[in-house]
């Protein structure tokens, strides 16, 4: 091959980790054939070993063995290309190395590296050129025999210690580098020995003895030479440093890690705990995180830089140390921490900026003051020898300082390890003011909550309503109990008593949960049982959170455990009422005449209590008779207590005539309880109407498409009767999407009812079980725009089920302008 040849050859690539490696003695004959040579020349073992190396070449080739023999001896090494016959018959170009393998202890005198040329017609390959990739290569290359002992390696394996390769023939990887966990390493060259499977890409991490500080990672691929019986003869192995990539991939499942731990609540503290818990032990052996206290309460951290002097009040918001006791940590949770003027952690909150210290000072005291024992401790004492400090920034903001030390990691923080810090509190930073600004808002929140009973009772026609209230704390005029008037759909009307154990500002705090909770309930358009029932689960589940985030918060979940309800529905168009309770006495109903009696009611369970499914009754109430519900403070009077003596108070009470309804109760509350009550007091009383025959029209229609058109007509025919020209172009439209929809998609009767009331009420039953969903159709799409239609030209829609199906009813305002 001529020098021209070489040179274009030397400017191509020759893959040394993936070569077919074979072994030589000094006549060119075969001593050892790999599985690589196998599957590359398609020939086993037997048929190899012990042959000349000639048998495998093309007949030009194999002419030239004896002068590359000659060479090799004259110049220690060959390298070139050369025709190789496969076994099924074609011709193989093959890039090809050779190089001295002497071994006293054995018949090789050769090393042959095979690697195909694929389509590369021409190239020829310099000696040069294979030394510079294989001797000076980055990818480290050896061969160990069954003893695993050296027999070659090149120059590059130096670099990852044990000396140049003269220095390990005959010895093994114990000898050549102490202090590296060479037992696992030879556990892999065993395994391939035994198996004959090679093994590809293994990491092993350790550290080397050029840097015991600093861990490296290698990666290394085996491969089992066999001779030409397949008896292994050895072991060919390569090595490449993956250090850097290993500690990029640590850093990468650390911000992982961080993105799905960190900031799981909107809780400061535990957010604070979730950034230690994460960065140890993978990053730091200890990390304290120390926020300021208006942060803490969810206040502004004070404006303006902060003075070197200026005494900064913090608080150790959480901590984490790989051993279990925290031992380094000279504060506990919760504690205040007073750090020096002028020291890292108070420059780093003065300046916003990070600061490393790869080795601390072992005499130096830490930095935290009044420090367990009542002296400071030094940094020898707490075992501490690196350390950065990150401050906690977010939106401009500096809101603390993280701390990470390194204790039983004996390599020193490095800019990397500060990068990584960096990344992972500027992501807690942002949820630790997620969660200020939470704690801020909700404490807002609680405030308001404490007026959350209603001023004014909503306007409405089933129902005449009066309320009285009458807190036990007249200081602060807040309580536990509450009523409510909320309307319903189809000129249905809820009302609402509950009371919460206790009073004051705890109790009007979980009083402001429950009446939420009610009021969202409620318009689910549920039973009465049912509306209990989520209200019930609501509590204990509320009950069975950890971590309350206040003091008023702890309490006001505590108390809403035990809270009594009573839940009723009354519908004016024929007079039914549906009621059920909670741990709360029944209501009692005025009837008419002046009589007095008091509902039947199953007393359900408490609110959070647990027990049987709640029950609910149903009566007809006639026009004119007048519900009273009530907290059991109306009746308690000292420490006398006795239902039939209470009732009789509560009737006798009722049956006294009022000029009006507002009169009365007040009358009853001043009757019944002194001018400073025990216990909270709450009175609801509603007076009932029907509406009559002419507000209400219904008609039933047939499951047939004709249909559609005859309930537009009667529609407009009622609205002409009730002088609602004006909306009967709407109506018509409703009328016909809604009739359209239960024809379409629903099964059994159909009923059209219009309800005149302060809203043009429309409702169209049918007897399916599905809910209808609003869509959004595209320009293109030929239909789904029906109740789209409908939410734009009423002022609300929606369906509640009842037990023969479902109604799904629209409402125009009569009173109020359309939106």
């Amino acid at each position: 091959m001529g020098t021209h040849e070489e040179r274009g050859v030397a400017g191509q690539g020759f893959d040394v980790a993936d070569a077919a490696p074979l072994l030589l003695d000094a006549q060119g004959l075969v001593t050892a054939w790999t599985r690589s040579a196998e599957r590359l020349l398609a020939y086993a073992a037997p048929e190899t070993v012990g042959k000349s190396v000639a048998e495998l070449l093309s007949a030009e080739d194999a002419g030239r063995v004896p002068e590359l023999i000659d060479r090799c001896r004259r110049d220690g090494g060959w390298a070139g290309l050369l025709t190789a016959l496969h076994r099924d018959g074609p011709l193989v170009r093959l890039m090809v190395r050779i190089t001295s393998a002497l071994d006293t202890q054995g018949p090789a005198r050769w090393l042959v590296l095979l690697s195909e040329l694929a389509d590369a017609p021409g190239w020829d390959m310099s000696r040069a050129t294979l030394e510079q990739m294989v001797t000076r290569s980055p990818i480290g290359i050896a061969i160990v025999d069954t003893d695993l002992r050296y027999v070659w390696s090149n120059a590059a394996l130096a670099q990852y210690g044990g000396g140049p390769p003269a220095n390990r023939l005959g010895l093994r990887l114990a000898d050549v580098q102490p202090g590296l966990d060479a037992e696992s390493i030879e556990a892999q060259m065993r395994q391939v020995l035994a198996t004959g499977e090679p093994i590809v890409g293994y990491e092993h991490v350790g550290h080397a003895r050029s840097a015991p500080l600093r861990e490296t990672a290698h990666m290394l691929s085996f491969t089992r030479i066999d001779d030409g019986d397949g008896h292994p003869t050895g072991v060919y192995y390569t090595v490449e440093d993956i250090t850097d990539r290993h500690r990029a991939r640590q850093r990468l499942a650390l911000l992982d890690r961080a993105g799905e731990h960190i900031g799981r609540t909107l809780d400061i503290t535990r957010t604070a705990q979730e950034l230690a818990d994460v960065a140890v032990p993978g990053l730091a052996d200890l990390v304290t995180v120390d926020l300021l206290e208006s942060v803490l309460r969810g206040g502004e951290p004070a404006a303006g830089p902060l003075s070197d002097t200026a005494w900064v009040p913090l608080r150790r918001a959480g901590q984490r140390s790989v051993t279990r006791s925290v031992p380094e940590a000279v504060l506990d949770i919760g504690d205040v921490v007073t750090y020096p003027a002028g020291s890292p952690p108070i420059r780093c909150l003065r300046t916003a900026q990070s600061w490393r210290k790869e080795r601390l000072d072992p005499l130096g005291e830490a930095w935290a003051e009044h420090a367990r024992g009542g002296r400071a401790a030094i940094f020898l004492e707490l075992g501490l020898h690196s350390v950065m400090i990150v401050p906690v920034r977010a939106r401009g903001v500096t809101l603390g300082v993280t701390t990470f030390f390194r204790r039983h990691r004996q390599e020193p923080f490095e800019e990397d390890d500060l990068n990584l810090a960096e990344d992972l509190v500027s992501r807690a930073a942002v949820c630790v003011d997620n969660a200020r600004r939470y704690t801020r808002e909700r404490d807002a929140a609680l405030v308001l909550q404490r007026s959350l009973l209603p001023h004014r009772l909503p306007e409405q026609d089933a129902l005449e309503v009066s309320a009285c209230y009458r807190p036990a704390d007249e200081l602060t005029g807040l309580g536990g109990d509450w009523y409510d008037v909320i309307p319903l759909s189809g000129a249905r009307v809820a009302l609402v008593v509950g009371e919460v154990p206790g009073h004051g500002i705890d109790a009007a705090a979980a009083m402001g949960r429950l009446r939420t909770a009610v009021r969202t309930l409620a318009l689910l358009d549920l039973p009465p049982e049912e509306v209990l029932a989520h209200l019930d689960d609501l509590v204990a589940r509320s009950a069975r959170e950890e971590g309350a985030q206040t003091a008023a918060e702890e309490a006001a979940v505590a108390q809403s455990v035990g809270s009594g309800c009573v839940y009723v529905v009354y519908d004016p168009v024929d007079g039914q009422c549906t009621m059920s309770a909670a741990g709360h006495p029944a209501p009692a109903v005025v009837l008419p005449d002046g009589g007095v009696t008091f509902v039947d009611l199953p007393q359900g369970a408490s609110l959070g209590v647990g027990g049987p499914p709640y029950e609910s009754v149903e009566l007809a109430l006639t026009a004119g008779s007048t519900l009273a519900l009530h907290t059991d403070g109306l009746l308690a009077h000292g420490d006398d207590w006795a239902v039939d003596a209470d009732r009789d108070r509560l009737r006798q009470a009722l049956e006294r005539q009022a000029a009006s309804l507002d009169l009365r109760c007040r009358a009853v509350v001043d009757a019944l309880t002194p001018a400073r009550p025990h216990d909270d007091v709450a009175l609801l009383m509603a007076r009932t109407r029907l509406l009559g025959t002419e507000q209400v029209a219904d008609w039933d229609l047939p499951s047939d498409p004709a249909a559609v058109a005859d309930a537009r007509k009667s529609a407009a025919r009622m609205l002409a009767e009730w002088g609602l020209e004006g909306l009967a172009f709407t109506t018509e439209l409703v009328v016909s999407e809604l009739v359209t929809n239960a024809i379409r998609y629903a099964a059994g009767p159909i009923r059209l009812r219009l309800i005149r009331e302060r809203a043009l009420i429309c409702e169209v039953f049918d007897g399916g079980a599905t809910a209808p969903h609003l869509r959004h159709p595209r320009t293109t799409d030929e239909g789904g725009r029906g109740l789209l239609l409908v939410s734009q030209v009423t002022q609300r829609w929606g369906t509640r089920f009842v037990p023969e199906g479902k109604i799904i009813w629209a409402e125009q305002s009569l009173t109020d302008p359309s939106p």
